[in-house]
């Protein structure tokens, strides 16, 4: 595997290609592949090299160390204010994530958490291992999911059931996720990456206009409307880094004891 960009002396992000597909690798298992901002830039960066190779039909994406990603890197996170994030609009990642024309195939082991679930559910397809755990538990830091996770979650599940995950921060297994038609497979443990690859390379046979078309309908019909509730989601997440909760939260995380919520 060959490395893409640097993060704090490693490399975040491992692209392999085995044309037609290729897969890209979430590389930090110490920190359960938390997804710091040079780890997006990064995969951005990566996933924007792919769609470009005409070689590569579809990409596969994955994380080290029997881990998804457990989520943001709140230690980097909780230094942030509203209008640092604002300013530098570091979610706009997510939008050219969002853009990408190759089929995307989420291979997911362990956890999937918060910007996990996320990136999980940005992608067109999700195979998940019977041990995987899916959820949005940033309300536990004083926060609410800031990349697409309070629409995606209405969209896949409904109103009632995707307000109990956003509001108490539950986990979901995969299978629970399978029959909600949020996962497209349960495989397994350890047998995500060899179905999602697999599933790939189905995909990567098909006629490569048609496979970009056809995500491309979907898509529109899936995200109508979905860009202004975006728009509201990030607003309200860059807002919350203006309260002193948002502060108690993730102090507490890093500090490993619950949080005492203010409501201010």
């Amino acid at each position: 595997m060959s490395g893409v960009a640097a993060d704090r002396g490693a490399s975040p992000v491992l692209v392999e290609r085995r044309p037609p597909i290729a897969i890209v690798t979430l590389n930090r298992p110490d920190v359960r592949n938390a997804l710091s901002f040079g780890l997006m830039e990064a995969l951005a960066q990566a996933i924007a090299s792919l769609d470009r190779d005409a070689e590569v039909r579809a990409v596969v994406l994955t994380g080290q160390g029997g881990v998804f990603a457990a989520g943001a890197d709140i230690g980097e996170l909780s230094g942030q204010g509203m209008v640092d994030l604002m300013q530098e609009d570091r979610l706009a990642l997510w939008r050219r994530l969002r853009e990408t024309k190759r089929p995307l195939v989420a291979a997911v082991e362990g956890l999937a958490l918060g910007g996990g679930m996320e990136l999980a559910m940005l992608c067109d397809l999700i195979v998940a291992g019977e041990g995987a755990r899916f959820g949005q538990p940033e309300i536990r830091l004083g926060i609410i999911p800031g990349a697409g996770g309070t629409q995606l979650l209405t969209r896949a599940l409904g109103k009632w059931r995707a307000m109990e995950m956003v509001l108490t921060g539950r986990l979901a297994s995969g299978r629970e996720l399978y029959e909600a038609g949020v996962v497209t497979r349960v495989v397994p443990d350890s047998q995500a990456l060899h179905e999602a690859t697999r599933l790939a390379l189905e995909v990567a046979a098909m006629a490569p206009v048609a496979v970009q078309l056809a995500k491309e309908s979907v898509q529109t019909a899936f995200m109508a409307g979905l860009e202004e509730g975006l728009a509201l989601e990030r607003k309200n997440f860059y807002l919350l880094f203006a309260t002193q909760d948002r502060e108690e939260g993730m102090r507490a995380f890093l500090e490993k004891r619950d949080a005492h919520w203010q409501g201010r």
